[in-house]
């Protein structure tokens, strides 16, 4: 992995707890939601995959877990190289299953941009989605400094999802990006109005960009997580990797990706808007059935 082909993360270590009445009643059990064919025959996870196997290697893509979810991944990465799973010891939140996977990564690419995934997302167009992923891989790859999310066409003032508000259009660069002025997390029913009418975009959380950057602005945004895993990446690839990473889960505190590294760093990021793809994070029983409506499914009970 040690050209400048791109690379991918794909986060799976959620716990899914929003929909655990759907997928419970889809599998009998408590799974998380990754770990379920919600749309179709197929898993989300393995959905995911497939996406992202449009454009990216196996051998370039890593998946972050959480070891209790064993079970569950085990069988669904058996043929995924161990190096290539990010094995968390608890879930802490998207922050630090980020930073562990980026640190893994540099040790590996550390040239290549690489792309961030979530692992429990439905996209209408998979195919128009991924060359937009590659519209924004190529516009990062000359320029280190930039890091690109990409944003889905909002069609409601939906308050369960994060909103980008775009700034001015960057000049210089093919793709149409824009500058982000500024993100909203689950904003207020009339500030939803508001991004609506202005334009805005929902966060796909899909993140473009080089690892090396990606560490910095964590450094920047939460220096005390960063500290946190230094003992972790000193023993990264080593048999004591494992227990260092247990000693430093048991005592971290869970952190938001989106809150604490995307909302302070807006002014270092920029959005490009994908159109012509509907998208959905299936964060709740409601918005599931509603995509599967659409798809022409019907929920098949355990």
């Amino acid at each position: 992995m040690g050209d400048r082909a791109p690379s991918a993360i794909i986060l799976a270590g959620g716990e899914g707890t929003r929909l655990r009445s759907l997928t419970r009643a889809l599998v009998g059990d408590d799974r998380p939601k990754q770990f379920c064919p919600v749309l179709g025959s197929e898993t989300l996870l393995d959905q995911t995959r497939r996406r992202v196997g449009m454009l990216m290697a196996s051998e370039r893509s890593l998946t972050v877990v959480t070891q209790h979810h064993a079970r569950h991944y085990v069988p669904a990465l058996r043929h995924v190289p161990s190096p290539l799973v990010v094995v968390q010891p608890e879930n802490r939140g998207t922050a630090p299953a980020i930073l562990y996977a980026l640190l893994r990564l540099v040790t590996v690419a550390p040239d290549a941009p690489v792309a961030l995934f979530p692992s429990d997302h439905h996209f209408s167009d998979d195919r128009a989605f991924m060359w937009a992923v590659e519209e924004a891989l190529e516009t990062v790859a000359p320029r280190p400094s930039l890091t690109v999310l990409l944003g889905m066409a909002a069609d409601r003032p939906e308050v369960e999802y994060g909103w980008i508000e775009p700034g001015d259009l960057i000049t210089g660069v093919s793709a149409p990006l824009y500058a982000v002025r500024r993100f909203w997390e689950k904003p207020e029913r009339h500030v939803a109005e508001r991004l609506l009418a202005r334009g805005a975009h929902w966060n796909s959380f899909v993140i473009v960009g080089h690892p090396s950057t990606l560490l910095a602005l964590m450094e920047k945004a939460t220096p005390s997580l960063v500290a946190a895993f230094r003992p972790l990446r000193a023993r990264m690839g080593t048999p004591w990797e494992a227990g260092a990473a247990r000693a430093l889960y048991a005592a971290l505190p869970a952190s938001d990706f989106s809150q604490t590294v995307l909302t302070p760093c807006a002014s270092a990021l920029a959005v490009l808007p994908v159109p012509g793809v509907e998208w959905n994070d299936l964060g709740d029983p409601g918005r599931v059935v509603t995509v599967r409506q659409r798809l022409g499914g019907r929920l098949a009970m355990a």
